[in-house]
């Protein structure tokens, strides 16, 4: 609308902590695997990085790797929605791309897919249905979800096709801030590690 003013609201979207399948490199998609004690101290320590910010309303992803990291970065309360969930990888779930290359060589996550899961473009739909929620927010939002989730949601909040996410590498319990330059919906800040000494970009 004309004279509006531009929008304000900023989304930190967090990805969780590590867990064994992320270190070995292994696609986990929808199977539920928990931290590593490694990961609940990177989720613990994101409570001081998140203290200092105003959050209108807290979502993550129903499964235990994002829960947990929420509860323990201070949200215990967040939203769970559906569409957080991360990339169903079908049947590369649980294998690595090295192990994939095997079979087929050259294979490339957002190029070639995955037989029995998702295409990038189903899960750019749920991306697109979970910021529908988030922008309904009234007030700056948190969101705690996996990487390659918050990738595709990532390249949608900036009007991007979702194979874009490609381009926007995120490591475990990391914070990254999504905003707007004027009317413009933009990155104000990407792949914040939380640090004893304070937040350092990895």
């Amino acid at each position: 609308m004309i004279g509006s003013p531009p929008p304000t609201q900023r989304v930190t979207v967090i990805r969780h902590g590590a867990t064994e399948w992320s270190d070995a490199g292994r696609h986990t998609g929808r199977t539920d695997v928990p931290l590593t004690d490694e990961g609940r101290t990177q989720a613990s320590a994101l409570r001081a990085c998140l203290a200092s910010g105003s959050v209108a309303a807290a979502f993550t992803s129903p499964l235990t790797r994002a829960t947990e990291t929420a509860e323990l970065a201070g949200f215990p309360n967040a939203t769970p929605l559906h569409d957080l969930r991360e990339w169903d990888y079908g049947a590369y779930e649980g294998r690595t791309t090295a192990g994939i290359r095997g079979e087929r060589p050259g294979w490339f996550l957002w190029r070639d897919g995955v037989p029995e899961g998702e295409t990038v473009e189903q899960v750019g739909a749920r991306a697109d249905a979970a910021l529908a929620a988030i922008r309904a927010a009234p007030g700056d939002v948190a969101v705690f979800a996996h990487g390659h989730l918050l990738r595709i949601l990532t390249a949608r909040w900036l009007g991007l096709d979702p194979a874009w996410g490609r381009s926007f590498a995120l490591g475990p319990a990391t914070l990254s801030t999504l905003g707007y330059e004027r009317e413009t919906p933009v990155i104000l800040s990407w792949n914040v590690a939380c640090v004893p000494d304070g937040p350092d970009v990895t």
